[in-house]
């Protein structure tokens, strides 16, 4: 669908220049950019390859030169990645998702579909499950009994929402995420090596053969409104109360969320990060790739952990965190410094070792 200069400047909220009526179909980076692309040129690196493209109107930086880069139009976007966010909601043609029921899924009798809803092929909605208004539920969709999803879903291919589940307006779940599978809980009649191990701090004790008795999961997730939870991402069920996901909380792909944990409000958790059981996350915390959170644990409000790290102990509301146990991110800029520096002071202690081997050896003789 064409849309001019004008309604995508005044969608950004953003100033332009020049041709207002001009139209565009579709945003590209400044190279490939064709005559009906808007070139995506926010940063002056970028300039160069407006001349190797074919773009009449281009997002630029503010206070560019626009007309010396032989454009007809242009929008200028103080800030790069918010306009990139309300651009890509402007040209998402979305899922392709057919309007409607397909008569190929599964839908139990007492289940209540909202108005509005679509849903693909073999779908399955368990008894007592409730869709909200607007919905869209893509194919091979499982949705557990009694569970609730909110207005204006965007469920993709392959998700599976277990039994009981709450969920609020306007989640998107990625192909493959699941969400209400059983959390990892499992004992042992006596006390288990690891149970010996946390008790006396790794020292030798005796063990013997014994099974692991699984503790059931009777809690279920419970998800607040604006959520997205990524591609093959897992959120297990609480073992007898929830666990709870926070209004506007966004889970990249592969991300595991074990039982019981509490995430806050607006946390992003980026991929491959796994959160153990129990643990709680307060609000706006964001977890790089990879980052790993212990069990039983508290991080506080606004804290920012890089990626990679290792949480193993609270963290108080709004630090920045590194490392592998994660620090406070000046002491592990030092802590990294210094371990760069290892090489070279080993070799000077071991010269100075040298140095006075050879002074002993000469004092006696002296004497």
């Amino acid at each position: 669908m064409p849309h001019k200069v004008s309604e995508i400047a005044a969608a950004l909220g953003a100033d332009y220049a020049g041709s207002g009526d001009l139209t565009v179909t579709g945003a590209a980076e400044p190279a490939s950019a064709g005559p009906f692309d808007l070139a995506m040129a926010m940063d002056p690196r970028f300039a160069e390859g407006i001349a190797k493209g074919r773009a009449r109107a281009a997002i630029l930086w503010a206070g560019a030169d626009w007309q010396a880069l032989g454009l007809q139009a242009a929008i200028f976007a103080p800030r790069a990645r918010l306009a990139m966010a309300r651009l890509t909601q402007v040209f998402d043609p979305g899922p392709g998702l057919l309007p409607g029921i397909s008569p190929l899924a599964s839908i139990h009798p007492s289940a209540e579909i909202g108005e509005d809803v679509a849903i693909g092929p073999f779908t399955v909605i368990g008894p007592d499950a409730r869709i909200g208004p607007r919905s869209r539920i893509a194919e091979q969709v499982s949705i557990g009994a009694g569970a609730v999803i909110g207005a204006d879903a965007l469920i993709l291919p392959g998700v599976r929402i277990g039994a009981r589940v709450t969920i609020g307006a306007r989640f998107i779940g990625q192909p493959g995420c699941v969400i209400g599978g059983d959390g990892f809980s499992f004992v042992t009649e006596e006390r288990s090596r690891v149970e010996e191990a946390r008790a006396t701090l790794g020292k030798p004790g005796e063990t013997k053969p014994q099974s692991w008795l699984r503790i059931h999961s009777l809690g279920a997730v419970s998800i607040g409104d604006d959520v997205e939870v990524g591609a093959n991402s897992s959120i297990d069920r609480g073992t007898i109360r929830d666990t709870r996901i926070g209004r506007g909380t966004k889970l990249d792909s592969l991300v595991q969320v074990g039982h019981n944990v509490v995430v806050g409000e607006d946390c992003l958790l980026c991929g491959q990060c796994g959160v153990a059981g129990s643990t709680r996350i307060g609000d706006r915390v964001v977890l790089g790739g990879q980052v790993g959170v212990v069990d039983n644990i508290f991080v506080g409000d606004d804290v920012v952990v890089g990626g990679g790290s290792i949480v193993s102990s609270n963290a108080p509301a709004g630090r920045v965190l590194m490392g592998f146990p994660a620090v406070r991110m000046d002491q592990h800029v030092e802590i990294y410094k210094a371990s760069r520096r290892l090489p070279r002071i080993l070799t000077q202690i071991a010269e100075l070792q040298k140095t006075v081997a050879r002074l002993m050896e000469k004092g006696p003789k002296g004497s």
